[in-house]
């Protein structure tokens, strides 16, 4: 992914107001990201623990999604899998997150949800440079180039159903 800035990512979010998009809290450290290990670039917001952003390029321009984090209703000792890396993580390292759909769809308040990496680290999960707390990664006999490439086509089924 190449290094975006800030004012790049505040004007790519499309289930957002502008105003919304404007207050939200951005990563820290946003100029040493591993731009290089990343299909997109997911945060939480530290002040609200209910939200997550994702940014990616999506078919050609910048999308930004703000996502909302479901309620926990599982208990510690279960485990769940990141439906975009397939990273097995246990108690709350996957999350159901939601997202507003774009336009006058999510203005009805229609969303779409997705169980994903509680820390929005995918891509540094499919890479092995960020290893699952006490969680797996599935055996595969994809190389890792058909890793990335298989998380970036689930991202983009993801980004497909919000963008509808």
């Amino acid at each position: 992914m190449k290094a975006l800035s800030e004012q790049e990512i505040r004007a790519s979010f499309v289930n957002c107001s502008k105003g919304e998009a404007k207050r939200l809290a951005l990563p820290r450290g946003l100029a040493e990201q591993p731009w290089d290990d990343l299909d997109f670039l997911g945060w939480r917001d530290p002040g609200a623990p209910d939200r997550g952003y994702l940014v990616t390029d999506f078919g050609g321009q910048v999308v930004g999604l703000a996502l909302r984090v479901a309620a926990r209703q599982r208990g510690y000792l279960h485990s769940g899998m990141c439906s975009v890396c397939l990273t097995t993580h246990p108690g709350s390292g996957v999350s159901l997150m939601t997202a507003r759909r774009a336009g006058q769809a999510g203005r009805d308040s229609n969303s779409v949800g997705v169980y994903v990496c509680s820390d929005l680290a995918c891509s540094l999960y499919v890479r092995g440079v960020k290893i699952p707390d006490l969680g797996w990664r599935l055996e595969a006999s994809l190389t890792l180039e058909e890793q990335i490439d298989r998380t970036r086509a689930r991202l983009s089924a993801f980004l497909s159903k919000v963008m509808a």
